[in-house]
């Protein structure tokens, strides 16, 4: 006789990026498996293929999560892991009054979104003629990052997320460049229009969440904000 077969809940969200609304489920015991070995290896290349695995496996839209935006698979994560093991989670958050006092908080995961700078866009005016047009880093950007030094990382970043660069009505697609003419075409910039490329990184959407909490020793409240995925799995 065969055993009976376990029926799971399926919860519906909308990505960040596009508002695409999706269906996704919790993941079972052999995906919590398999993202508890990669946790425990503290391999980032095997931490993100499961947690990779796991958004595909669990939501029925998304076919290639390496193409997602970083901030779009870290919330649809977040969201399965909610529907998983719990909606909330305990954090240990260091005072910044002090920055020597920690304070244990409950914090919601459902409460937690992607958040975005007001005056953030993806288009950035290099000169009256010339503009880049950006994309968000996928999972897929990542591959290698944590091997490499932090300047090397900030300019594969960049290198990786250009999208096109206008020059009057003329469109250049990254399809059409090789890596050695765009490295040499960052290169040429001005310190101004590196601090313009790089404020598209530090503005774009993030997951992120604001939580105030008071100093017991102080008793000054603080504001804490708590940033990335990896914040939440302490």
């Amino acid at each position: 006789m065969a055993l009976p077969k376990l029926k799971n809940a399926t919860y519906e969200t909308k990505l960040p990026s596009t508002g695409l609304l999706i269906h996704y489920r919790p993941f079972l015991v052999k995906e919590q498996k398999a993202l508890m070995i990669a946790q425990e290896s503290e391999d980032t290349k095997q931490l993100e293929a499961a947690f990779a695995q796991i958004i595909r496996d669990c939501v029925e839209e998304i076919d290639d999560p390496y193409e997602m935006p970083l901030f779009d698979a870290e919330y649809v994560f977040l969201r399965i892991r909610s529907k998983s093991v719990g909606e909330v989670i305990n954090l240990n958050l260091l005072c910044s009054d002090d920055n020597e006092t920690y304070v244990e908080v409950e914090v919601n995961l459902d409460d937690v979104n992607v958040q975005m700078t007001e005056d953030h866009t993806n288009i950035i005016e290099l000169t009256d003629e010339i503009k880049l047009i950006m994309k968000y880093p996928c999972l897929k950007d990542m591959e290698g990052f944590d091997e490499m030094g932090e300047i090397k990382s900030l300019f594969h970043m960049i290198e990786s997320c250009v999208h096109e660069i206008h020059d009057g009505e003329e469109i250049h697609h990254r399809i059409d460049m090789n890596s050695e003419e765009l490295n040499t075409f960052i290169d040429s910039m001005s310190t101004q229009n590196f601090e313009k490329v790089s404020a598209f990184f530090e503005t774009m959407p993030q997951l992120r969440h604001v939580i105030e909490v008071e100093n017991p020793n102080t008793k000054v409240k603080n504001e804490i904000v708590v940033e990335g995925l990896e914040s939440f799995f302490e």
